[in-house]
């Protein structure tokens, strides 16, 4: 297929990539900034150009823009669309619904998310390798076009329910993004504790849990203070990050109450008590 990627951002540039890689032709690109200089290394055949013209050159457009700027980006898109031209979003919390300007212009709706982080169009696109994808449609073609995109990214598609979209990007946001922050407060802290290259001494740490998850699940893999019950660690625990870091006094209280309740039975009745008692001192 002709594609133009309309925000061809890092995420954008990636699935370009991956699609060119299976055979498909990006056209070309739009995007601000930086994009000039990333479509030339990376999707050297494709022009850049204005949107409307580089929609007018295409079969599919793929959207890569922030979740924010989509609905005036398609509108923008379904002002010069041909009929019968298909239009996919990567956004992983919007539906079918912020394409209704490309329905009314005649053009075809999809949306694909691929469940992997963006952080740099190199290991971006290595990471769509395997990743499932998330596909929403209307109609079978929609979904068999959605499939066979996904399978073109490397990725392992699944269907989406268009009303299911927000919870589950809400569940990619804790896996990815809040792993991440909760990432940097521990390296915050490890380095105010005058831990010596606290990312590199954290990691093992991390990357056994993170096993433990996948071999375990979740509930089996939790240990720590939350899990045993143990509120005189946790009291001093927040009494240490008060003076060091008092920012996260908070997140740790909300995280503790979370642990909690993943612990469930594990957790004795006396045990979440005490722990109740400490945190309600620190909210």
């Amino acid at each position: 297929m002709n594609i133009a990627i309309v925000g061809a951002g890092t995420a954008g540039t990636a699935v370009g990539v991956a699609l060119a890689r299976a055979g498909h032709v990006i056209v070309a690109v739009t995007g601000r900034g930086e994009t000039a200089a990333r479509a030339g290394r990376w999707l050297p055949g494709a022009a850049l150009r204005a949107i409307p013209d580089a929609v007018q050159a295409a079969e599919l457009v793929v959207i890569g823009v922030p979740d924010d700027a989509l609905g005036s980006i398609v509108d923008v898109i379904g002002a010069a669309i041909a009929p019968g031209t298909w239009v996919v979003h990567l956004s992983g919390a919007n539906g079918l619904g912020v394409l209704a300007p490309i329905v009314a212009a005649k053009g075809r709706a999809l949306a694909l998310h691929p469940l992997q982080t963006f952080a740099d169009v190199g290991a971006a696109v290595e990471g769509l390798d395997g990743c499932a994808v998330a596909v929403t449609a209307e109609a079978d073609a929609g979904w068999q076009l959605g499939e066979r995109l996904a399978h073109d990214l490397g990725g392992r598609p699944f269907r989406l329910v268009d009303e299911a979209r927000p919870l589950y990007h809400a569940a990619a946001v804790f896996g990815s993004n809040y792993l991440v922050t909760v990432s940097g407060a521990a390296h915050e802290l490890f380095t105010a504790a005058g831990v010596p290259k606290a990312l590199a001494a954290m990691r093992p740490l991390q990357d056994a849990a993170l096993e433990n998850v996948h071999r375990l699940g979740p509930a089996a893999a939790l240990t720590g203070p939350a899990v045993r019950g143990d509120a005189g660690t946790i009291d001093r625990n927040l009494r240490s990050i008060a003076g060091a870091a008092p920012h996260l006094v908070a997140p740790y209280v909300a995280m503790c109450r979370a642990s909690m309740e993943l612990a469930g039975e594990r957790l004795s009745s006396e045990g979440r008590a005490s722990i109740e008692g400490v945190l309600a001192a620190w909210s």
